[in-house]
């Protein structure tokens, strides 16, 4: 064989070859992932008890629309927001699905909208509802790539009480160093994160428990002060003891009306105070001429009123992530449940029988 034959026979061999291949590089192949039609999920259907959160294995996985992106949930956050979802006290449309926040993996785009650079395979964390399922088509403008320095388990545990308590230390009330600062329930998911945010921004932290454990467990993560509101039969004279007589700038209360009146007393004139939650049952109504005395500022945030925009949310994961890898903040996971287990994490939740966050794991 003569070697110009060779040479043109082993040229007609690789040149299409390469043409495929530059092919296949002109139009790049998405990655295959490969979903199923049914999933795991808890669906509830009527307001209520535990008793109406149904572990279903038989739920369409849902198919993202325009602006979404599919989810497959490794890690579901639980909050006490969701009980009132399932007890009614926030209204919302039945049946549903309930969670708010989870962590896991893109595996579908949909047709169309901003994905702000999402694309399958990305681990990302997310905000929005219909968590407690193993698949969720969420909005890409409140989802956001998990930094590689994040341990699994730790976003998911983080992004809703995280942006919870920097929201609150940022925009509810900008607190400022050497500020006397109050956290009711110190040792809850909400209140760790601001007893160490706090700490990590120069406040002084007097924070309220109901057991010694809780209290250590507050103290280690920030809390200067703490105050056992089970035994302490003078609440308002021991903080303005701590205070030397002045009281603190600022009230963060989850627990609602058993406290409300407490925290009118012991902030300072023009002081704030910020109610978040309702552990004890809603405040109830407020005559507005009651804030004249001192000039008090009251609010009932929610955080997604804080994050509305894509540039807010961006604003304030970039920095809660910050402040985990580089503040080494302790995110204090009280336990991970099966999904199925549902109703016992809404039982030791509403028990108050946690310290830290509690997960799902599909």
């Amino acid at each position: 064989m003569s070697t110009r034959y060779a040479t043109r026979l082993l040229t007609s061999r690789i040149q299409p070859t390469l043409r495929l291949r530059q092919f296949n590089n002109h139009f790049p192949r998405k990655m295959a992932t490969s979903v199923p039609k049914t999933m795991s999920g808890i669906l509830v259907e009527k307001t209520g008890g535990i008793e109406v959160l149904q572990y279903k294995t038989d739920l369409p996985v849902p198919t993202p629309n325009e602006g979404q992106v599919l989810v497959k949930n490794d890690f579901i956050g639980v909050n006490y927001i969701d009980t009132y979802f399932r007890t009614g006290l926030y209204p919302s449309p039945k049946p549903e699905i309930l969670g708010r926040e989870a962590e896991g993996t893109i595996v579908s785009l949909g047709p169309s909208g901003d994905m702000y650079g999402f694309k399958p395979g990305d681990r990302v964390v997310w905000m929005a509802s219909g968590a407690y399922a193993e698949y969720t088509a969420v909005p890409a403008v409140k989802t956001h790539i998990v930094p590689s320095g994040i341990e699994p388990g730790i976003a998911a545990a983080s992004i809703l009480q995280g942006l919870t308590a920097l929201t609150l230390i940022r925009e509810a009330y900008l607190v400022q160093k050497g500020d006397w600062v109050l956290v009711h329930a110190a040792a809850g998911g909400v209140g760790l994160w601001l007893c160490q945010l706090l700490k990590a921004v120069g406040a002084r932290v007097i924070g309220t428990a109901s057991t010694s454990e809780k209290i250590e467990l507050a103290k280690k993560n920030g809390a200067e002060f703490m105050i056992n509101y089970k035994e302490e039969k003078d609440f308002v004279g021991k903080v303005k003891g701590i205070t030397g007589g002045e009281g603190v700038a600022v009230v963060f209360d989850s627990t609602g009306k058993d406290q409300f009146e407490n925290d009118l007393e012991v902030v300072v004139r023009k002081g704030t105070v910020v109610s978040y939650g309702n552990s004890s049952g809603a405040v109830p109504p407020l005559a507005i001429s009651r804030l004249a005395a001192k000039n008090i500022k009251v609010l009932r945030p929610t955080l997604f009123n804080y994050i509305y925009t894509r540039k807010e949310f961006e604003k304030y994961t970039v920095e809660l992530f910050d402040f985990i890898t580089k503040d080494k903040l302790n995110v204090r996971i009280h336990h991970t449940y099966p999904l199925k287990d549902i109703a016992k994490a809404h039982t030791d939740l509403e028990g108050r029988a946690t310290t830290g966050k509690l997960l799902l794991k599909p």
